[in-house]
């Protein structure tokens, strides 16, 4: 969505609009967030800092997988399921960028095509644009905004770059993780990382002659997670199959989902997951914010500009060049 200068509204308005479900300021709101315009950033911190803080009520779920395991459509179908238990959701989908020219083709609504239609649910794809680690920079103030409109359950979908995406893992309060049947995604083929955060595995699209195979791997996997130990939140993650295109499976995750949030609800967990996460995420945004404050400096810029063409003369180290930098000499 597109900004002009004569559609922008204040921030109260923006605060005020958001927290009675307005999706178009909601979109705009979104918008102002990924814009690396100054007023746009300004505005899109006034209004974050206006809205409450988090809000515990609603659920944020991490979903990732490689390229081909059918997220979008398995996400298409489960958010369908979930509004039909009476739920409203947000689907924050990052969309991969071109190294070259830096574009997205944001081809998450087009995918989703009777979930973006739905007056329940919202779908906001977004470019990862340079940021690694399957989400985008903003994603966190997303949430936020997401979560001020009302919305009870957050879908995040990853990139889908491999198994590099485990950042959703700190955004999120359940981290879902699809495989594939005969995809290489077996127990030698897959990182011990990523596993080891989900909360959930899903065997997507177990239908026709992937139905043998499918439960072979999920028993495998089964067996494996026992040998990783207690995770932090001591949830025990489960392997499910699923047919997004049958839309078998689903009320089985469902099931699991909702039982996920009520007993770390209980517990504690994820009042204290959510308060790390914070923190987390303060320290890294302040690093961004930092670095932006460095480089609107004519002298620093200069400096770095420097700096870099005589690493690239080979005329100084990159050690040499930070130290320089940072000391001042």
């Amino acid at each position: 969505m597109s900004l002009k200068k004569r559609s922008l509204k204040n921030a109260e308005a923006y605060i005020s609009g958001i927290q009675t479900g307005d999706r178009v300021l909601l979109g705009q709101a979104l918008t102002l967030v990924e814009s690396k315009k100054k007023e746009h950033r300004d505005l899109a911190n006034q209004i974050l800092s206006g809205l409450s803080k988090d809000n515990n009520k609603s659920l944020r779920v991490g979903i990732s997988g490689s390229p081909g395991v059918g997220k979008s459509t398995f996400i298409e179908a489960f958010g369908n399921y979930i509004i039909g238990q009476g739920k409203t959701l947000a689907v924050l989908a990052v969309d991969p960028s071109s190294s070259i020219t830096k574009g997205s083709i944001l081809g998450d609504k087009t995918r989703m095509q009777s979930l973006s239609i739905h007056p329940s649910a919202f779908i906001r794809p977004s470019p990862a644009a340079e940021t690694l680690g399957g989400v985008t920079n903003t994603t966190h103030e997303s949430i936020l905004l997401c979560e001020a409109a009302g919305y009870d359950i957050i879908l995040v979908e990853t990139v889908g770059v491999g198994q590099s995406e485990t950042m959703v893992h700190g955004l999120v309060d359940f981290f879902m993780l699809l495989l594939l049947p005969g995809a290489g995604d077996d127990l030698q083929g897959i990182k011990r990382g990523i596993v080891e955060l989900a909360d959930m595995i899903v065997v997507n699209k177990v239908d026709g002659d992937r139905i043998i195979m499918a439960k072979e791997i999920k028993r495998s996997y089964q067996n494996a997670i026992h040998l990783f130990g207690a995770k932090a939140n001591l949830w025990e993650t489960k392997v499910f199959l699923a047919s997004a295109l049958q839309n078998e499976g689903l009320e089985n995750i469902w099931k699991e989902l909702i039982a996920f949030d009520s007993e770390l609800s209980n517990n504690g967990y994820k009042s204290i997951n959510r308060i790390q996460q914070r923190k987390s995420i303060f320290e890294a945004m302040l690093k961004n914010r930092i670095w932006e404050k460095v480089l609107d400096s004519g002298n620093n810029l200069n400096n770095i500009k420097a700096l870099q063409n005589a690493i690239q003369n080979n005329e100084i180290s990159i050690y040499e060049a930070i130290n320089k930098f940072t000391s001042g000499k």
